[in-house]
């Protein structure tokens, strides 16, 4: 099934995705991810985009985030791109493109997918072997839900609130959540609507959905339906 047009909503969290050009690196060293996290942070201030999680990986980033209006995520990431290209083109004396295209997004039921899909970013490094716990990664947004080090990019969701009363209740709650490994079938359900453009959600929220954005955001079925049952062969 093809992908759909992006579909951006308003005040609803989405899950980003960006790779780099033939999965080739877009970060080779601490300065790398150091200078593109100041750049996604003043833009997600310009832009009005609360970023909720995150993990840099050598070459490809994930985002969780909300939009508070229908341009400001695609405002921030163009912003981002046309200091961070330069920036690493410069630097490592190279020219074109550093990005395999546009980024990719999923638009989230936030009540039932919105802590999977943060546990699926910060776990990331831990799934492709780079670390063997989620804290020792430093480029992502896991030791601040885990009470190590606040992260002043991170603005926390009312998900992640409703974990606990205090922040102490919130964290440990977040590490018990986590230390549940995620199935093969939330990986594949979360990384297909990703990849695909798909909202993720019950069918009740894609309908639901549908409605309200006034266009089409569940995948067509393949194929015009025959007016005469064929012959069998």
């Amino acid at each position: 099934m093809a992908r759909l047009p992006r579909l951006i909503v308003p005040g609803q969290p989405h899950h980003v995705i960006q790779t780099g050009n033939n999965n080739q690196p877009v970060f080779l060293d601490a300065e790398d991810y150091q200078t593109f996290l100041g750049w996604l942070r003043t833009a997600a201030k310009n832009y009005k985009v609360a970023i909720h999680a995150y993990v840099l990986m050598p070459n490809h980033l994930h985002l969780l985030v909300t939009p508070a209006d229908e341009n400001g995520l695609g405002q921030m990431m163009q912003w981002v791109g046309r200091y961070y290209v330069p920036y690493f083109n410069q630097k490592y004396s190279r020219s074109g493109t550093l990005w395999n295209g546009r980024y990719k997004t999923s638009l989230i039921d936030a009540e039932q997918y919105f802590m999977l899909c943060s546990r699926y970013i910060e776990f990331n490094p831990v799934r492709n072997g780079m670390v063997g716990k989620a804290e020792d990664y430093p480029w992502s947004s896991y030791c601040h839900h885990a009470g190590i080090r606040p992260d002043g990019l991170v603005i926390d969701h009312a998900q992640f609130w409703a974990l606990g009363n205090t922040p102490f209740q919130r964290e440990a709650a977040y590490i018990a959540l986590v230390e549940v490994p995620l199935s093969e079938e939330d990986i594949a359900t979360v990384s297909k609507a990703l990849l695909k453009g798909w909202p993720l959600g019950s069918e009740q929220f894609k309908t639901t959905l549908q409605n309200r954005v006034k266009r089409q955001v569940l995948p067509a079925k393949r194929g015009r339906p025959f007016k005469i049952k064929p012959a069998a062969t």
